[in-house]
């Protein structure tokens, strides 16, 4: 292992919702809402199936190698010319999305609150941050988890605890009005999100008690769906038919609350708590693509390659997308594809030419 740090199952669990599912309360509503309609809480719930299915995979082919990641036994499985190659598309799956995550991050601060500030500013600001976590190692960045994410919990279960007053459940009917098929539609970018559980594969050496891995994928996974749609629900409950229609409706909807005039401007710590999780999944994206990049070119140390990497990352938040508009036009459009065919379709090859090669050279040792 190129990163001598240990994680317990537990911790596995939190870093792998917070890499997974901390822009998931952000954009994905409303995403889904202009598909599902009042049917959007039903869509994460289709989206989990491609979450519990990914990570069953990885996880095969996890104790079929164990101790290596994806770019490594795939060099075993398919060859070594095959294996680099498509190890090449991973990484730049990672430098592309974490550019991406870069930008949905930015462009939130951005409009949200710091409307003069240039957006290449904010985006670089937090890389760098990001880049002296990633050097410090996995178990730095557990820890950072375990600090935060009790936090962020509280944050949104109070926010929803104060805007149960403005909820309206007669918001979701009539329920499946369309049938299924709303419901199914909008669940398409949530696949896209839970497929990414794909990259558990670089944590997984990573786990001290390595036996528990499966069940902590599964657990996050889990945790994912509930937290996103209990925040469907919210958004839906709150905005009803205009939810599709807003950029970040949990934020909007917490800007909303107000007791007397003592508690109010609550979306500041939305924000906050947003800055925190998108701290944590930033971090994590950027240092499977490291420790992917070091595997990949064979080196005994990641860490001289961390801030060239966290520059490509910083030009990509910049290049990946024109604007915000367009990042959600491609998550309707070409990520479902891209993620669905690299993340999933991929590992699922994988899988079954190491079964075949395995059962075959069982049958011929048995002979």
């Amino acid at each position: 292992m190129i990163d001598k740090g240990k994680i317990s199952a537990r911790q596995l669990v939190m870093l792998m919702y917070l890499m997974i599912g901390a822009t998931s309360t952000l954009i994905v509503p409303a995403i889904t809402a202009r598909q599902a309609a009042q049917d959007m809480w039903l869509s994460p719930i289709w989206g989990s199936l491609s979450g519990f299915v990914i990570v069953g995979i990885t996880w095969a082919l996890y104790k079929l190698y164990p101790n290596e990641s994806i770019i490594q036994y795939a060099v075993s499985i398919v060859g070594r010319y095959i294996g680099k190659m498509s190890g090449l598309f991973i990484l730049f799956f990672l430098l592309h999305g974490t550019g991406m995550i870069l930008r949905e991050y930015g462009e939130f601060v951005a409009s949200a609150f710091l409307t003069r500030t240039p957006l290449i500013t904010i985006t670089l600001s937090l890389i760098v941050v990001c880049a002296f976590a990633v050097r410090s190692g996995i178990e730095v960045l557990a820890r950072c988890t375990q600090i935060f994410l009790p936090f962020i919990a509280l944050v949104f279960v109070c926010i929803f605890s104060m805007l149960i007053p403005d909820m309206d459940a007669r918001k979701m009917l009539p329920m499946l009005e369309g049938g299924l098929f709303p419901s199914i539609k909008g669940s398409i970018v949530p696949h896209t999100w839970f497929i990414e559980f794909f990259f558990i594969t670089f944590l997984f050496p990573a786990v001290s008690d390595n036996a528990k891995g499966f069940k902590a994928g599964m657990l996050a996974v889990f945790f994912m769906t509930l937290v996103m749609v209990a925040t469907n629900f919210a958004s839906l409950f709150v905005f009803g038919g205009i939810t599709g229609f807003l950029s970040f409706p949990v934020y909007y909807a917490a800007s909303y609350i107000s007791f007397g005039s003592f508690l109010e401007h609550l979306d500041a710590i939305v924000m906050v708590t947003w800055i925190l999780g998108g701290f944590v999944q930033i971090s994590l994206w950027y240092y499977s693509l490291v420790i992917g990049s070091a595997q990949w070119l064979g080196l005994s140390n990641y860490r001289f390659l961390v801030f060239p990497m966290g520059l490509l990352c910083g030009i990509f938040s910049v290049w990946v997308t024109p604007s915000l508009q367009e990042l959600i036009h491609f998550f309707y459009t070409s990520a479902p594809f891209y993620s669905f065919t690299l993340l999933f379709l991929y590992p699922l090859a994988l899988l079954c030419i190491a079964w075949v090669r395995r059962t075959t050279k069982n049958k011929n040792s048995s002979l």
